[in-house]
């Protein structure tokens, strides 16, 4: 079997690298800018500002080959396999976020509040949060 995921746009970020994100949204992650590719702009019809969306992202900067982390990076906390843990270190990196659409700076530029991700993240998918 095989299959294939495309990126549908691009995260914009202040945070510059995985030592400046926060591991969850509500550890004051920034605001930040999604950008969708035009030839997906239909496929934004109905998202309004204020929504709460799930955005899933494909964390590019994550180690594939990890399977087990200290959860948060500490290596006080007792080592667990990837799947008990956020970490971005497995082996499929995706990211699930859930944060709210501020407002749409264009048609095609969604700003978001609260995204733990670095510039320029791959963004594969939304999701209203029903």
């Amino acid at each position: 079997m095989s299959f294939e995921v495309r990126q549908i746009g691009v995260v914009r970020s202040p945070l510059k690298n995985r030592a400046e994100c926060p591991c969850q949204e509500s550890e004051n992650a920034p605001e930040a800018i999604v950008e969708i590719d035009p030839q997906y702009e239909e496929a934004l019809e109905g998202l309004v500002s204020g929504q709460e969306i799930l955005l899933l992202t494909w964390l590019h900067q994550s180690d594939r080959s990890r399977r087990k982390v200290h959860p948060r990076g500490n290596r006080e906390n007792p080592i667990k396999g990837v799947f008990a843990t956020r970490s971005p270190d497995r082996p499929n990196p995706i990211g699930f976020h859930k944060t709210r659409i501020v407002s749409f700076d264009q048609p095609l530029r969604i700003r978001v509040d609260a995204l733990e991700v670095i510039d320029l993240t791959p963004v594969i998918d939304i999701k209203p949060v029903i």
